[in-house]
């Protein structure tokens, strides 16, 4: 286990930069999800870790020892690739071993500490059958397990459960956060999806062309983003972002649109309002402030897409209130106390103790 470190790393590739002035610290034993859309240099940012990718500038370290010059062999990290990269002429119990045999430690300790690294992991069953005999869930579960027999300081996750499908994202999802709870070891995870981000993370690390957007736990990234691109990235539905100015407690935009936020200004601002927090409810046509356009039910809820004057907003209701709101019907609109965020309208970042 080890604090791992990046100190100032930049990354480019003649003038183009795809990581610059990177400063992150991952402390011991935590697990840490770096989330942007592609290109944003997530996995390049993991890959100079891990030794694959070399840095243009800045320092990276593990522990007490500086890596970045170092060959891959020797920072003490393991690696768990999107398409598991088996071995499949192997079977579970060799593909787990091989990294031990690598090491030229004895074939029946090896073999016999997979077995070990195989039991934890419920594949004690599986352990004579070859990779091709295996569903995609179990194929990622091997794939960890030899990442976990060398008993590494860092474990690295380049969008391990992209394959996968629903069901077993979530299972595996599960699976790994309780293999790393019950290890301890330092963790950097990197996916676009942002619920994994949500469900795994002790440290969410948001970023955008290169840099680093925001930075934080989960809630704190979900609750109070840094700026429009966070408040638009972390969230589904995503955050509805709507540009106008606030004046007496009220904001309203050229289209006609008023909503009571409890805020007071005159500055041209930026409204983020989470779907959950936007609650639309029936009214007559001459008190409406949108239309009902598409409802899409998600079993006890629905969302809700809403043409407020031109402007498409998305609410999450309960799906027991749907008897009232149907597609085509009038509504009026309502932001849930404290629950409005504000962004300068003109730099997209968030204006400080901006949540009404």
């Amino acid at each position: 286990m080890a604090t791992v470190r990046f100190r100032g790393v930049n990354k480019a590739y003649g003038s183009t930069h795809v990581v610059s002035d990177f400063d992150l610290e991952l402390p011991d034993g935590s697990f840490t999800v770096l989330l942007g859309p592609s290109g944003c240099g997530k996995s390049t940012s993991l890959r100079m870790l891990a030794g694959l990718e070399s840095i243009t500038s800045g320092e990276i370290t593990i522990g007490d020892r500086t890596v970045t010059n170092l060959q891959p062999r020797d920072r003490d990290v393991a690696m768990v690739f999107q398409n598991y990269a088996l071995y499949p002429h192997l079977t579970v119990r060799e593909n787990i071993a091989f990294p031990l045999r690598a090491t030229k430690k004895p074939r029946a300790a090896a073999l016999k500490r997979a077995d070990e690294v195989a039991e934890s992991l419920g594949l004690g069953e599986l352990l004579g059958r070859k990779p091709k005999e295996l569903s995609g869930g179990q194929q990622q579960r091997v794939a960890i397990g030899r990442a976990i027999i060398r008993e590494p300081s860092v474990f690295l996750f380049d969008e391990p459960l992209s394959n996968l499908d629903a069901k077993l994202r979530v299972e595996t999802r599960t699976e790994l956060l309780q293999i790393q709870r019950r290890l301890g070891i330092t963790c950097l995870y990197v996916t676009h999806d942002q619920e994994e981000a949500m469900t795994l993370s002790d440290r969410m690390v948001v970023m955008r062309g290169g840099r680093m957007a925001q930075e934080g736990t989960p809630l704190e990234v979900y609750s109070e983003p840094a700026d429009t691109f966070v408040a638009a990235f972390v969230g589904s539905p995503k955050m509805n972002l709507i540009d106008g100015g606030l004046s007496n407690g009220t904001f309203s935009t050229s289209t006609g649109l008023r909503l009571a936020v409890g805020r007071t200004g005159t500055a041209a601002v930026t409204l983020g309002v989470r779907p959950d927090d936007l609650i639309p409810a029936a009214v007559d046509d001459e008190r409406a402030d949108a239309q009902v356009k598409v409802i899409e039910l998600l079993g006890p809820r629905a969302i809700v897409t809403l043409d407020a004057a031109g402007t498409e907003l998305t609410s999450v209701v309960e799906a027991s209130r749907l008897s009232e709101i149907r597609e085509g019907a009038p509504v009026a609109l309502q932001v849930r106390t404290n629950a409005a965020h504000l962004f300068d309208a003109n730099t997209g970042q968030r204006i400080v103790g901006a949540t009404a």
